[in-house]
């Protein structure tokens, strides 16, 4: 059985449609960064889902090769998550998508070192014939956050933050946005064939405990 990231961790996968206070602890991560409107047909997100995918694939099917990587275990591909924001604005305003800078992620399972991941860049670039320096291999650690299951379209989250931000509030936090801090997103739906109305998107913001 594949080791699942959102069934084996449900509390940052599948959060309940109400708020909820969480403090999320160290990751790796495939990432490429860019900006712009994550709408734009042939965009800079576009092609930055395309070159993770590429790698993360290469990763999980290494076990089809001669290429064995240590401690490999066999694990269903983690979602693509995203973490936004824009200069001057404090959280993210959905009215600007073409002022977006982002950064789009896939976890990577614990056994993909930097050495590993090295690896899988020269392999897919060599199979693709493809630019991969964009990818990086990004470690983070979120830490306290409030999060929360989104049902519908992106388009509607600004009242999901809404009610995110005025839990926190009336639990002893407010909002933590400044460096490494940002307005995070984790998608569970493939919006390719999911009606916007049903999309499932976890919204995940940093808090700190009010003064």
């Amino acid at each position: 059985m594949a080791f699942d990231y959102k069934k084996e961790y449900k509390e940052f996968y599948l959060p309940p449609k109400t708020p909820g206070i969480v403090t999320v602890p160290a990751m790796n991560f495939l990432a490429v960064r860019g900006q712009g409107d994550p709408n734009q047909e042939g965009g800079a997100y576009k092609q930055a889902l395309e070159l993770l995918y590429a790698v993360a694939y290469t990763i999980k099917m290494s076990k089809m090769g001669d290429h064995k990587l240590e401690g490999y275990f066999d694990y269903v591909v983690p979602p693509l998550e995203g973490l936004w924001w824009q200069e001057g604005v404090h959280g993210v305003d959905y009215s600007r998508k073409a002022d977006f800078r982002w950064i789009s992620l896939i976890r990577l399972p614990e056994f993909v070192t930097e050495e590993a991941f090295d690896w899988a860049i020269r392999e897919v670039t060599e199979k693709k014939q493809r630019d991969f320096s964009k990818v990086e291999f990004f470690s983070w650690e979120e830490g306290l956050c409030v999060q929360c299951m989104h049902i519908g379209p992106y388009d509607d989250e600004p009242a999901t933050v809404a009610a995110m931000e005025e839990y926190a509030k009336n639990q002893g936090y407010e909002a933590d946005f400044r460096e490494g801090r940002f307005h995070h997103e984790t998608y569970l739906s493939d919006v390719r064939r999911c009606k916007p109305e049903k999309l499932k998107t976890v919204i995940r913001q940093p808090v700190r405990r009010m003064p």
